[in-house]
């Protein structure tokens, strides 16, 4: 058995679980699934793959993920923590189908290269590609960020490395319906105004160090601490031009710029505009 063992989280996934599990079947890693109560065939797909699933009740993200590190009796010395919707590239099998925990003394953590996709186009600008992200960590050491309220993010206290060519391909099919997508992010939308005003109350803080030059987490969390210096109202039209313009997100294409213009601007006014609700509420 390879040294290290998957967790997936879903909820109403027979659209998407197949195609991770398929592309993950070569490497005969043991799999565990945190299920949010699915109504639909996800068990029955999970058992058939042979993985392991319990059911927990879903509160936000980071909880959910704080629960599934606790909730399963991982043997192995690593964890590979998966959305349903994401898909091991060919590059990143052959990765993971090398590793061995004894070349990666000192390290705690490694960082994939996530490919996003919107509706079949793969956004490779504006600024979400290359995009790193902590999915692998030693067993008992990496933890989830419960100081996030919607983002969720795994973080090690020691050394970590970037796979810059293990790619986990990120594609939500459910989101090709523009209805389900709004809808969605509607509800994230008041998760993340409520979060920003408790951390304008002082009730939130930042787990990670805020470092430009430090690992990609660190240095999104410093970008953070400078989105939540601009004015209110403008910065979504400043983020949608960097992206647009500086990021070249309009090389993306139709749906590219779609997307851009959905989660740079129309995503960002409504989380202003909540978050303004909230400060005059509370006057």
């Amino acid at each position: 058995m390879p040294p290290f063992s998957f967790i997936i989280l879903t909820y109403n996934e027979e659209t998407h679980l197949p195609r991770l599990l398929s592309s993950m079947a070569s490497l005969h890693a043991e799999t565990y699934i945190l299920d949010s109560g699915s109504t639909d065939g996800t068990a029955e797909i999970a058992a058939s793959f042979g993985a392991e699933l319990k059911v927990h009740a879903f509160e936000n993200h980071p909880k959910q993920w704080d629960y599934a590190l606790k909730a399963f009796d991982i043997q192995t010395p690593w964890i590979i923590g998966l959305d349903a919707d994401q898909i091991l590239s060919p590059e990143l099998i052959n990765l993971l189908s090398a590793f061995k925990d004894e070349d990666y003394p000192g390290i705690d953590g490694i960082y994939f290269n996530r490919k996003n996709f919107f509706r079949g186009q793969w956004l490779k600008h504006g600024g979400y590609f290359p995009f790193y992200m902590l999915k692998m960590f030693r067993t008992g050491i990496g933890h989830s960020d419960l100081n996030e309220n919607m983002d969720h993010r795994f973080v090690v206290p020691g050394k970590t490395i970037i796979w810059k060519n293990g790619f986990l391909l990120e594609e939500n099919l459910k989101e090709n319906d523009l209805n389900f997508w709004i809808e969605k992010h509607k509800r994230y939308s008041t998760l993340v105004a409520q979060e920003e005003y408790e951390r304008q109350k002082g009730w939130r803080s930042q787990t990670l160090k805020a470092a430009f030059w430090g690992n990609p987490d660190q240095r999104r969390a410093w970008l953070k601490r400078l989105w939540w210096q601009l004015p209110l109202g403008l910065r979504p039209y400043l983020y949608f031009s960097y992206r647009m313009l500086f990021k070249l997100g309009i090389l993306d294409g139709k749906e590219g710029i779609r997307f851009h213009y959905l989660h740079a601007l129309w995503f960002r006014k409504l989380i202003d505009k909540k978050l303004k609700e909230l400060i005059q509420e509370n006057k």
